[in-house]
């Protein structure tokens, strides 16, 4: 009999297939205790262990590319923490087995960040998945991962570590669902670089049976548990009718009558720019530069190193605007020779430009590096600061921007509710803003973006944040500035429509969501467009918000 769930849906698209779940490892070895002598093999062992997974995350990171490698080779920098490798040596020297010194290690340390606020516990999942890798190293049993199979299949688990996501082979996984995260999370922001439809946080995913058939629909977050044969000819119609749509829709972003809306695509690093060429993006909304900083956490990469990287993602796009945000360090982020580690709650301490500033040197080497990445090529370079709180912040980049000799628009994130609200007066200093979605409802909601059960506060439909977002794009247009939308709210193609309703002047968004959402605006006019967003505004909840919008731009 069908049956209908409803979790957060992440990545457009249908997948119909049977249930397989995620395989873990043996997650508590034995407790026993080896002979003082056998002390420094078993502290061996486990160092061995630990370099190997190490080097696996790393080779991933490596075949993933873009955001997934940055992902990995933090999860890489997690494994070989010192401080956890000394605990582990000090369980060792006491009589525990490396096995078991590695797990009592990890659980301290689980504890730690569990306890340290919301937002690092999200990366709670991330710590487990590396101790499992480690632990089944060491008893030499299968390590955690998607299950084997001939056939296709639709992927269960109660969460995704980012090396389990970044490799995920779309021929075998027609689509996955998970109990755990949220829109935002490492998760969800992969599984749409890969362009596999995903829902998350569905309670009760785990009791699916294995070999149910089930059909996910990646856009709306609803599964449908053995569904009816005009189920799924409806919904494969559905899907061939977007197919459709989207083999039709090429050239620049725009609504029906004209009024262009610029589609940008995010990314991690030039790996990410052949599927942002292909997806036919205008230019970079978001160059996240924290992928070059995560290769030594002990020192930031030179001058050289940097030069090289941003002119390969500038040289990919003549004539178009690239975006680039200066590092991001600190809160889920964190770098050794940066972040302070004793912060009680590092999400609403030093991170972000309040790190940069703390360290003008990186600022400015960094700064100086696209100066030097720029020269000579027709480019539209913009650079941002990531949370910029108020004028003084945005000044105090400015400043550095012009001190270094760029030559280029600068910008503020508003990932801030300050920044939101006294928006104008951030605009008297910098050239243009760009919202990053993602933040902006975490630190709105007080809700941490990796954590399943406040997903509900995390939803871009909030119309909270989409008050924040018209005051902050009416503050642009004021100005007679930009101020685009650089957050996962702008690969929505209904939220899309809905934001360049609000008067947000660019979309940023995963390559693979561009033509989706290009077809989107396509199909309205701007004043469609502009009553969906106010219909949406007029409501107290996302679901109401999306529905409204949904209303007016259908006609009813």
């Amino acid at each position: 009999m069908e049956t209908t769930l409803r979790g957060v849906g992440v990545s457009h698209g249908v997948a119909i297939g049977e249930v397989r779940h995620m395989g873990t490892a043996v997650l508590e070895p034995p407790a026993k205790q080896i002979p003082a002598e056998d002390a420094e093999r078993e502290q061996g062992r486990a160092r061995k262990a630990v370099e190997a997974v190490a080097a696996d995350l790393m080779a991933r990171g490596n075949l993933a590319g873009g955001e997934a490698q940055a992902v990995l080779e933090a999860q890489a920098m997690m494994a070989q923490d010192p401080e956890l490798m000394a605990d582990v040596d000090r369980r060792i020297a006491v009589g525990s087995t490396a096995e078991r010194a590695v797990y009592d290690a990890f659980a301290s340390y689980r504890a730690l960040l569990a306890g340290a606020g919301e937002y690092l516990a999200g990366r709670v999942a991330d710590l487990d998945d590396v101790r499992n890798r480690i632990v089944a190293r060491l008893l030499g049993v299968p390590m955690p991962g998607v299950p084997d199979s001939d056939e296709p299949y639709v992927l269960i688990a109660r969460d995704l570590a980012p090396a389990d996501t970044a490799l995920l082979d779309p021929t075998l996984v027609l689509g996955f669902v998970t109990e755990e995260g949220g829109p935002t999370s490492h998760s969800a922001i992969l599984a749409r670089a890969l362009g596999v439809p995903a829902v998350v946080a569905l309670p009760g995913a785990g009791e699916l049976a294995e070999g149910t058939v089930i059909a996910v629909d990646g856009s709306t977050g609803e599964i449908f548990v053995e569904p009816s044969a005009e189920k799924r000819a409806q919904l494969e119609a559905a899907a061939a009718e977007r197919k459709a749509a989207l083999s039709t829709s090429t050239g620049p972003g725009a609504t029906s009558d004209g009024h262009k809306v610029p589609l940008l695509a995010n990314v991690g690093g030039p790996a990410d720019v052949p599927a942002a060429v292909e997806a036919g993006a205008e230019g970079v909304g978001l160059f996240r530069t924290e992928f070059l900083f995560l290769d030594d956490s002990k020192q930031a990469p030179s001058e050289e190193k940097q030069v090289e990287a941003y002119r390969q993602v500038l040289e990919a796009f003549p004539e178009g605007r690239v975006v680039v945000r200066v590092l991001d360090a600190g809160a889920d982020k964190p770098l050794e020779f940066l972040t302070p580690a004793d912060e009680p709650n590092p999400a609403l301490g030093v991170r972000g430009l309040r790190t940069l500033l703390d360290h003008p040197d990186v600022l400015r080497t960094q700064l100086t590096a696209l100066a030097k990445a720029a020269e000579g090529l027709p480019v539209y370079l913009e650079v941002m600061a990531p949370m910029v709180a108020d004028r003084i912040d945005a000044k105090a980049f400015a400043d550095a921007c012009r001190a270094a000799g760029l030559r280029a628009k600068f910008g503020a994130m508003v990932e801030i509710p300050s920044a939101a609200l006294r928006a104008r007066s951030i605009l008297q200093e910098v050239e243009f803003l760009s919202l990053g979605t993602n933040d902006l409802a975490q630190y709105t909601f007080a809700a941490d973006r990796q954590v399943g059960a406040v997903s509900r506060l995390q939803d871009p439909w909030q119309p909270a944040l989409l008050d924040l977002v018209a005051v902050s794009a009416e503050a642009a247009k004021a100005e007679g500035k930009s101020c685009g939308v650089c957050g996962e709210a702008a690969s929505d193609p209904l939220l899309a429509c809905v934001l360049t309703g609000l008067g947000v002047t660019s979309l940023s968004m995963g390559a693979a969501s561009i033509p989706y959402v290009r077809a989107t605006l396509a199909k309205y006019t701007l004043a469609q467009c502009e009553r969906a967003a106010a219909a949406a505004r007029a409501t107290d909840t996302a679901d109401e918000a999306r529905t409204a919008a949904q209303a007016v731009l259908s006609g009813e």
